[in-house]
């Protein structure tokens, strides 16, 4: 895949750190898994709307290096979860036209996990609608400590970078980064390509997040006027996608 098939010209990469499963589930009373798997039903609804709304790359944050940290029956809940999903999934994304990749690292993930997203990343290889990046035992920093082994140009850069966790080939710049939940930082998430990203941060717990919260943003997104360090506006925002 080179640079110009990355997605649909006039669409957007959006970005999504999708927060606050935990605290949904507390709120209610449940355990710590089932916010994770309302929030799993978040993220189908939000593939779902995505395209619809001019998004043409949709990188979310599903699993951090540093949520290792977290008790192991969680981390277990969240990788079957994550299997889960891309067995159930994978023909509806090559249906919809929705090519499947995962960033970070694989050699520390169950071999299930790994043997799953190499056959969904296969599987829907040809899916020109959307793609669809997952984040996986993710880490910015490392991956930008891993591409900077020599001095080369910001092209040059962001092709080893892209290499560090796993792609051929660099993504686009990110032009809408949404976090759910209420927090305002980025948490090790895409550092180098959301440099000129526009920032939107919702209260909303990633479980209760849908099409509404999606277009809302986007929406957002339009109203703003991104010049890039120039004094004018040098891109023209894309509409809505009937």
């Amino acid at each position: 895949m080179t640079q110009s098939t990355w997605q649909i010209p006039g669409r957007i990469h959006a970005a999504i750190i999708m927060d606050g499963n935990g605290r949904w589930a507390q709120a209610r009373g449940l355990p710590r898994t089932a916010g994770h798997r309302a929030g799993a039903r978040a993220f189908e609804r939000v593939v779902e709307c995505a395209p619809g709304e001019g998004i043409g790359v949709l990188t979310v944050y599903a699993f951090s290096q540093d949520n290792w940290k977290r008790p192991g029956d969680e981390v277990r809940a969240l990788f079957r979860l994550m299997e889960d999903f891309l067995c159930r999934e994978v023909d509806r994304c090559v249906a919809n036209g929705i090519a499947l990749r995962a960033i970070g690292r694989r050699d520390r993930l169950p071999e299930s996990v790994v043997r799953v997203l190499a056959a969904a990343e296969e599987r829907t290889r040809g899916g020109g609608k959307l793609t669809l990046r997952i984040a996986v035992d993710y880490s910015s920093r490392d991956a930008i400590a891993a591409a900077a082994g020599v001095a080369c140009t910001q092209d040059t850069f962001s092709r080893r970078l892209a290499a560090a966790y796993g792609e051929p080939d660099p993504p686009p710049d990110v032009d809408l980064l949404i976090r759910t939940a209420g927090e305002q930082r980025l948490s090790d998430f895409l550092l180098w390509e959301a440099a000129y990203a526009e920032l939107c941060f919702t209260p909303v717990l990633w479980p209760d997040f849908g099409a509404d919260d999606l277009r809302e943003a986007v929406t957002e997104y339009r109203r703003r006027r991104r010049t890039f360090g120039g004094l004018t506006a040098s891109v023209s925002l894309p509409g809505r996608v009937a």
